[in-house]
């Protein structure tokens, strides 16, 4: 399934370093410029709607476009659309923060900005998503991805707290102005590297035709089909663990800051934890199974969150959800990388994207309300319970389905 000639040279090491650097120098910025927008309309405005505009326009875009991301990155060349992609979302920014210094303040453009910057990312996601095997030899794909999680939990840890920093010292326009630093210096670092051409289809059929074929190849292999549902029911169970545990720790334990600031902490301390644990392990022999595991871990961790009465041991599971977790989206992204063709791994992660940006999003339109009427610590553990039995039904379906092969053979 994966490429094989994309590796006559040797110098892989030196392509998969520049990239991680391009990668996580435009994490960096974006990161940080997106923790300032939103808590600068935040303080603003203090008010739940405009919060709920912002997390849309964070959001929705980028779902929006991300099958036609997908088609684009198994169509042209994925390097040339993670630049452009970085280029647009600096310009974007340069653009306001320009506004911003000549005094053309206003809301609504900071939406717009959001807006726009989420569709620079479902540009660009698909593309760096089914870049890696075409400089990763996939002996390594697990390594180099688990270095890219740690990175990112790395840099997840110390983003929110540079973004505070900066939007304390000085005005939000030179804040955004790092975004656009950062985005020119990862594109003269991708500039860098050469990447071999991708696989590509025969097919000459229309964009939307392109999308179907994704959507359709996904369906009927039957290994994706499982994983992708599996990855559905992950995200939309995860809500209450990810969004609201925050408002149960200040319900049950304190509303001190500290706590907040404990809690995200464990959970991006041990995530890079994680991300090196992975990195040292290398790629899962079974991957299905490991995939299994990990989601079954994380629903206990998140399950028994909402049975302790410690504060200590809430931490201390958070920090072991957060240590699965690398390990669970390393582990996927390699899998898909490795079992889908590569002339439509594009459209493969433009899916897979989709269903982790908009799951979320949607679940908390119910389990937000649902809150309010219950306590958080019986929706974690009811959740935590039913992610914990989708890893075990996960698991059984494709054993079973192995077993099936088997007997075909």
């Amino acid at each position: 399934m994966l490429q094989k000639s994309a590796f006559a040279d040797n110098h892989w090491h030196k392509k998969a370093i520049l990239f991680l650097v391009s990668q996580n120098l435009s994490l960096f910025g974006s990161s940080t410029v997106g923790f300032a927008l939103v808590w600068h309309i935040t303080l603003q405005t203090t008010s739940g709607l405009w919060m709920t505009v912002a997390t849309i326009a964070c959001n929705l875009p980028q779902v929006l476009l991300l099958l036609w991301g997908g088609v684009w990155a198994d169509r042209y060349n994925r390097r040339a659309l993670i630049m452009l992609s970085d280029g647009f979302v600096a310009l974007v920014t340069l653009g306001l923060a320009v506004l911003f210094l000549y005094g053309i303040e206003n809301l609504w453009l900071l939406i717009g900005a959001l807006a726009f910057r989420s569709l620079g990312s479902g540009i660009q996601a698909p593309a760096s998503a089914a870049i890696y095997p075409q400089i990763v030899p996939s002996t390594h794909l697990s390594r180099i991805q688990g270095i890219n999680q740690t990175i990112n939990a790395g840099l997840m840890l110390i983003s929110p707290a540079v973004g505070g920093l900066l939007l304390g010292t000085v005005s939000l326009a030179w804040v955004m102005l790092i975004d656009v630093v950062t985005a020119a210096l990862a594109i003269i670092v991708m500039w860098q590297i050469k990447v071999p051409a991708p696989a590509k289809s025969t097919r000459d059929f229309s964009a939307i035709s392109e999308m179907r074929y994704g959507l359709l190849y996904t369906i009927h292999h039957s290994q994706l089909r499982l994983l992708i549902l599996s990855y559905g029911a992950f995200f939309f169970l995860v809500t209450p663990a990810a969004v609201l545990s925050p408002l149960m720790i200040a319900r049950t334990f304190g509303e001190e800051v500290w706590r907040l600031t404990a809690n995200e902490i464990a959970w991006s301390g041990m995530s890079i934890f994680g991300g090196l644990f992975i990195t040292w392990r290398g790629e899962f022999s079974n991957k299905p199974k490991a995939i299994a595991l990990c989601i079954s871990l994380l629903g206990i961790s998140f399950g028994l969150m909402g049975v302790t009465e410690s504060f200590l041991i809430f931490l201390a599971l958070i920090g072991a959800a957060g240590f699965f977790m690398p390990i669970f989206t390393t582990t996927v992204t390699v899998f898909i990388q490795k079992e889908t063709d590569p002339e439509v791994l594009g459209r493969v992660f433009s899916i897979l994207q989709i269903i982790a940006s908009s799951g979320m999003p949607a679940a908390i339109l119910i389990f937000g309300p649902l809150a309010e009427i219950i306590s958080v610590e019986s929706l974690l553990k009811t959740t935590g319970f039913l992610m914990a039995c989708t890893g075990f039904l996960y698991g059984m379906a494709v054993k079973k389905q192995s077993l099936l092969s088997g007997n075909k053979r």
